[in-house]
């Protein structure tokens, strides 16, 4: 549940950071990174509450929104149907006074210069103070709503899941954990849960990445003791799960493609010291920033690349590599519950799409891994289109592809690798598949 002190510049931020998102398909991280360095520090915390909480539940949100205004508003007044999803997530799902939710909800709607809108705004939220359970009951019977994620998403979850769907819908609802990764150049995790203990930090190991610590609660990362000696990352437990998996060992050169921002380039580091070579390619220069960052702050080495994964020609140095991780773009429907504006930006014609692009990678890079070497392939997607039907696509077409099982604990086995569903073990949606070269 949010909290915080009513307060009109947090509010104006995330009406520009949902209209970003909501009109202008841009993603919510880049949103908020526009917005959150032009406010004082005091009330950041309630603009990002308000933006996350609102992408989190939009489809509910539009269906109780929907239900209270008459006729739809037309597209030029987007920025009145964002302040009155604000207003109605701030009365469902925060501890904001009611009386001070409406009054600075109208209050935003009249700084817009609509004068027509504050009669509207401050109608329809006393209506719902009026008439909430009936209203949200009502909206209740569309199963966007109910659940909370698009019509085609739930098709496609049912589909794929159809003993499991509502789980992960629930899960994608869900506030993620706070999950480290401890950086083994300078010590083990019992030692590192011990330093959290001291500084009064509930944590616990996580029971398959090795690394990994849940925090209780989580923090700002200058609380961490030795965030910026390096001593710890914050990455989920899923994503740390393909550092064990590649099978890391002294001397190997190993590709990471679509590697930004970086967190398992750096595992790895941390895993094998004495690697060869490690090149981190990503086709996002921008995004490449990020992974220098984490390895300045990591005092570690690697070499990157600003390259497309499917054009190696215009890359690679002619070598081959003993180990390869595709990180696959994908739909990212593993990792909504940290991203949930992905129930805005994707539509049902991007899967396919999508597996043409993953598919292309791995038929692009397969030819730069040495014979006897392990691809792992890898992606934050809960649809199998995207990962044990890109796999086998993959390994039907070709004679030199040998399968690897994954014997481990986590996760569902598939016909092809393993897949985590959102929220299994506290972990994001993730799937893995090991292939070596024969």
């Amino acid at each position: 549940m949010g909290d915080g002190n009513p307060s009109g510049a947090a509010r104006l931020a995330a009406l520009q950071v949902l209209l970003a998102v909501i009109r202008d398909q841009r993603s919510l991280t880049d949103a908020l990174a526009d917005s959150l360095p032009e406010l004082p520090l005091a009330e950041r915390g309630l603009t990002q509450e308000l933006a996350y909480g609102v992408m989190r539940w939009l489809p509910r949100l539009q269906a109780w929104r929907d239900a209270l205004v008459s006729k739809p508003l037309r597209r030029r007044d987007e920025d009145i149907s964002c302040i009155l999803l604000l207003g109605l997530y701030q009365l469902a799902e925060t501890r904001i006074p009611p009386h001070a939710a409406v009054h600075e909800t109208v209050a935003l709607a009249r700084s817009t210069g609509k004068r027509w809108s504050a009669g509207l705004v401050n109608a329809v939220l006393r209506r719902f103070q009026a008439d909430q359970q009936a209203i949200c009951e009502r909206a209740a019977a569309q199963p966007a709503a109910r659940h909370a994620h698009p019509d085609w998403l739930l098709r496609r979850f049912r589909q794929a899941w159809p003993t499991d769907w509502e789980a992960l819908c629930d899960a994608g609802n869900a506030r993620p954990p706070m999950t480290l990764r401890v950086n083994r150049r300078h010590g083990d995790r019992g030692k590192y849960l011990a330093q959290l203990e001291a500084d009064g930090l509930a944590a616990r190991a996580h029971p398959h990445a090795t690394d990994a610590i849940v925090l209780d609660a989580p923090v700002a990362v200058e609380r961490l003791p030795g965030f910026a000696d390096g001593l710890v990352s914050v990455q989920d437990a899923a994503g740390q799960l393909a550092a064990d998996l590649l099978a890391l060992a002294p001397g190997q050169r190993v590709l990471d493609l679509c590697a930004a921002p970086g967190s398992k380039t750096c595992h790895m580091l941390e895993r094998e010291p004495r690697l060869a070579a490690v090149t981190a390619v990503d086709v996002d220069a921008r995004r490449l920033e990020s992974l220098t960052q984490n390895l300045e702050r990591l005092q570690l080495r690697a070499e990157l690349v600003v390259g497309d994964g499917a054009d190696p020609d215009s890359w690679w140095d002619g070598r081959p590599y003993d180990r390869v991780l595709l990180d696959a773009p994908c739909s990212a429907t593993g990792v909504i519950r940290r991203h949930p504006d992905i129930k805005s930006l994707r539509r049902d014609d991007d899967i396919s799409m999508l597996t043409d692009t993953q598919l292309k990678l791995l038929r692009a890079v397969w030819p730069l891994l040495q014979r006897g070497g392990m691809l792992v392939y890898s992606t934050c997607s809960v649809l199998p289109e995207e990962n044990a039907g890109v796999v086998g696509r993959f390994i039907t077409a070709r004679t030199d592809v040998f399968e690897s099982p994954i014997e481990q604990s986590w996760g569902l086995p598939q016909a092809h690798g393993r897949q985590i569903l959102t929220g299994m073990d506290g972990m994001d949606g993730f799937y893995y598949a090991v292939l070596r070269k024969g």
